[in-house]
């Protein structure tokens, strides 16, 4: 039998929703694929076998039933590796973006099972990476012996020197383990001041960042912290 008009509206409407519900918890957490990537993604995996299933009802009497439904979606479970890479980002020792790309592919299997007519399948597998990307995150950061900590660090250096400070960060973030964030620098006085976030999660994450600041704040390359300028009150 041919899908109707609704059967295939409704099958675009759950892969919808079904990658709204990963897409809106990637979107909350800053990642670099969101709510309309996802869906984007998902959408895509459906018409992919939504057309897939009916070139099958159009031609199996014609190819005597040798035509395979799943060569599509074959194609798009592999294909979509491309987009998932896109979103993983290297960043001295740590590497960042690999749950991302994971959720990305979910939702493109996702959206084949909604384009093949399993719905059920398709809104528990939604419920299921939901469920990872949000509860599965709190349980991990407090398993025991692991901790999350972050913590703010602004360094000073001379100009000609920022060059080295930033080896001197790369290398010593990669032997702590540590993965910084929001980094950004800029001129100030004659100097350069860095500013970032750095966050540990691993063992006696406090004491190991502690250890950092303390080794950061000792290479030559840095210079104590100049106080940032007060604005004047109107």
């Amino acid at each position: 039998m041919n899908l109707t008009f609704s059967d295939i509206l409704f099958r675009l409407l759950t892969a919808m929703f079904i990658s709204l519900v990963v897409g809106l918890e990637r979107e909350r957490t800053h990642r670099p694929a969101g709510l309309r990537t996802h869906m984007l993604v998902s959408l895509g995996a459906c018409v992919a076998m939504i057309t897939g299933v009916m070139i099958w009802h159009q031609y199996a009497y014609v190819m005597g039933g040798s035509f395979d439904v799943n060569r599509l979606g074959a194609q798009v479970v592999s294909g979509v590796g491309f987009l998932g890479a896109g979103t993983i980002i290297r960043e001295g020792n740590s590497i960042k973006g690999l749950t991302t790309a994971a959720s990305l592919w979910a939702c493109a299997c996702m959206g084949l099972t909604a384009g093949a007519g399993y719905y059920d399948i398709a809104l528990l597998c939604a419920a299921c990476v939901f469920v990872t990307l949000t509860v599965f995150e709190t349980i991990q950061h407090h398993m025991p012996g692991f901790e999350t900590y972050y913590t703010n660090i602004e360094l000073c250096c001379k100009a000609d020197a920022l060059e080295e400070a930033m080896d001197a960060l790369r290398i010593t973030s990669s032997r702590y383990h540590a993965n910084m964030q929001e980094f950004t620098y800029y001129p100030e006085g004659g100097c350069y001041r860095i500013c970032f976030k750095v966050c540990f999660s691993t063992s006696q994450a406090a004491v190991r960042s502690d250890w950092f600041t303390r080794e950061l704040a000792a290479l030559p390359c840095f210079l104590p912290a100049k106080p940032r300028p007060q604005t004047a009150d109107v």
